[in-house]
């Protein structure tokens, strides 16, 4: 054998992360873990509450902005429910659908079926292959067989191509599709004027209840960090590390999600520099890497047009003093990026619709302006983000 095969490849111990895993994205910590949410996980519990009694729960909507504790709270709240439901001789079920993924009826319903689906069923849920209404009649027939209250959580409602399966969910009972099993929605969006878009009659069923998650401050970002700072090795973390990712994130955003990564990416940059400890460079470093993850995020499906035009608008953000330009003005832009990306450009109208659709999302602002009688009224047009970081990413997925 030679040097180099008796030389380790790969290292067998990490110097700096002791349970990585704290700092996952998709991680869910136990009750002591959630800080800063006392009162949200008091009223979500209150809501679902009912359930215990085998009696129909609320259905709810939280609002919030990103990385504000709203998919936290509600798995965790539904999680205790299951738990101490079982205690109580109640059968409890609980399906999580990412909305951003799973954003058709067809697809939906696939999944909460799959998900509340039992070895003790003789039902099939395949993943495709059959329609609709056979997957919402195999559906209620596992619900009635398998549970006393079901609650489904639709993660990044907004992102659902129609209201169809919030009419099925919210009106299962009344309409005689399930004989036993009560059923309550969860619904969670990043949007708080997505209700404004709902089917009315929806509205009247699924609204039961709405609570606002207000973006967490440095003194809250600070706690949920040092409550996950076992996830590094003892002595790894610079006194100021915690402290500086808290304040950046609070600044910015106050987005817990955005802090935690802040902090996970200044420890795999300390580890790729063989860094013995996490210092407070690395910290500012892991912020840009931060930002992009987190608008890359934001555009997530977003059309390749829709794209163009966000790369237009920062264009004009970076080379202007001003930050809102006209319609017109981005036009004009995006007409440019569509020839450097040999790409036909779209009307002028179907890109501004594309516009309002990012300003739904809070990607960018739209204010109407009044020109007087010579010019009438107008749309500006202003980056909600860093126009170098909306750059820097589109071109980078262009």
């Amino acid at each position: 054998m030679s040097d180099a095969d008796s030389d380790e490849l790969f290292s067998r111990e990490d110097p700096i992360f002791a349970k990585k895993e704290l700092l996952e994205i998709n991680h869910l910590p136990d009750h002591g873990r959630i800080v800063g949410r006392d009162d949200e996980i008091s009223a979500l519990a209150n809501a679902l509450n009912p359930a215990l009694f085998n009696q129909s729960p609320s259905n709810v909507l939280l609002y919030g902005k990103t990385g504000t504790g709203k998919s936290l709270c509600a798995k965790h709240v539904s999680r205790r429910l299951v738990d101490e439901a079982d205690e109580e001789g109640v059968a409890v079920g609980v399906a999580y659908v990412d909305c951003a993924q799973d954003s058709t009826e067809t697809q939906a319903v696939q999944t909460i079926a799959s998900t509340t689906n039992t070895p003790e069923t003789d039902v099939s849920i395949p993943d495709k292959g059959i329609s609709t209404s056979t997957y919402y009649k195999r559906l209620w027939r596992i619900l009635d067989e398998e549970y006393d209250v079901v609650i489904v959580i639709l993660d990044e409602i907004d992102k659902l191509e129609n209201d169809d399966i919030l009419m099925q969910l919210s009106r299962a009972g009344e309409a005689g599709k399930l004989e036993r099993c009560k059923l309550g929605v969860i619904g969670i969006s990043n949007k708080i004027k997505y209700k404004d878009r709902m089917d009315e009659r929806v509205k009247s069923s699924l609204c039961e209840r709405e609570f606002v998650f207000p973006p967490y401050d440095a003194n809250q970002l600070r706690s949920i960090m040092d409550a996950r700072s076992d996830a590094f090795r003892e002595g790894v973390l610079e006194p100021g590390t915690i402290p500086l990712a808290a304040a950046q994130a609070a600044q910015e955003h106050g987005d817990a999600r955005k802090a935690i990564d802040i902090l996970r990416y200044a420890g795999e940059l300390a580890q790729a520099e063989n860094a013995e400890t996490v210092r407070e460079e690395y910290v500012k470093k892991a912020r840009e890497r931060a930002e992009n993850d987190r608008f890359r995020e934001l555009i997530r499906g977003a059309t390749p047009h829709s794209k163009y035009a966000l790369q237009a608008l920062a264009i004009l953000s970076m080379d202007n003093s001003e930050d809102a330009f006209r319609t017109s003005r981005v036009y004009e832009v995006y007409e440019q990026v569509c020839r450097q990306m040999d790409s036909d450009p779209l009307s002028t109208r179907r890109v501004r619709d594309l516009l309002r659709e990012q300003a739904f999302l809070d990607v960018i602002e739209q204010t109407r302006q009044s020109g007087g009688s010579a010019e009438g009224s107008y749309t500006e047009h202003r980056l909600l983000e860093d126009p170098q970081v909306v750059k820097n990413v589109l071109v980078s997925e262009g």
